[in-house]
């Protein structure tokens, strides 16, 4: 997919000073100036991040969630302590099932919402992260839950070509029929009083269909159903009994899957 914005992004994330706060339990702080906005993220960075190629894991909060909370469910820093891995913050943003005035943080639904804020600020940090570190660009991941785990989803569409897998937890887009493919793990919860759980097996009979999965589905590690793909594009399902609260097994399961599929076809 030709991206005519690449340039423009790249421009902007030279003109534009990065800062790194202080250190706050092993993570740094990066701030951003994306369209006259203050973004920032928190970050954390294996000592070995400048000289050896590392991977890179993109993690989004849920809408009225933050940084720090999805560093803290997430624990990507412990899970998978030799990734980068980046804990973006949103914007109030109006929520597509909640909070409709917007008083609260998240991300962009759909490509234009917000201006694509969003994306933009995405790419301003890949950019950067790819010029003060090693990064391993056919080893870039990216995972969130609920409001992120949609904004996953909308990169998956928007930038998939960057990604070598995809984790989106508690979410259901409704373009997913217009996916490429793109090995994934979704996981949910059957009793989701929020994304009810037929939202979301539209969006994973639609997710099978684009990455050319079996119908059928074999046992994977004990917690979740793998429906393989003859064109390297498999779909793992976890499917938990509770509602949309983060299902504290699932850090380790998407470390798990990201590192069963360490070659992306970015460059």
């Amino acid at each position: 997919m030709q991206r005519p914005w690449y340039l423009l992004v790249l421009l902007l994330a030279l003109a534009v000073p990065f800062a790194h706060g202080t250190d706050v339990d092993g993570f740094q702080q990066m701030s951003f100036t994306v369209d006259g906005v203050t973004r920032t993220a928190l970050i954390y960075v294996p000592p070995t991040a400048r000289s050896n190629p590392t991977p890179l894991v993109f993690v989004f909060h849920g809408h009225g969630g933050n940084a720090q909370s999805a560093a803290r469910s997430f624990a990507m820093d412990r899970n998978w302590p030799e990734a980068i891995s980046v804990y973006m913050q949103g914007l109030d943003t109006p929520g597509q099932l909640t909070d409709p005035q917007g008083d609260e943080p998240g991300w962009q639904a759909a490509p234009g919402d917000q201006g694509d804020r969003d994306l933009k600020f995405f790419d301003a940090v890949l950019v950067r992260l790819k010029q003060d570190y090693d990064v391993d660009a056919k080893r870039i991941y990216c995972t969130g839950h609920s409001n992120g785990g949609g904004f996953t989803y909308l990169l998956w569409l928007t930038r998939g070509d960057l990604f070598a897998a995809v984790a989106p937890s508690s979410a259901a887009a409704r373009y997913a029929d217009k996916l490429t493919p793109k090995p994934a793990l979704i996981l949910g919860g059957r009793n989701d009083p929020l994304v009810k759980f037929a939202w979301q097996q539209r969006t994973l009979d639609a997710v099978r269909k684009v990455n050319g999965c079996a119908a059928a589905g074999e046992p994977w590690n004990k917690q979740g159903t793998l429906y393989p793909s003859d064109g390297g594009t498999p779909l793992v399902t976890c499917i938990f009994p509770g509602g949309h609260q983060f299902n504290p097994a699932a850090p380790a399961l998407i470390v798990k899957f990201f590192k069963e599929h360490p070659v992306g076809t970015a460059r």
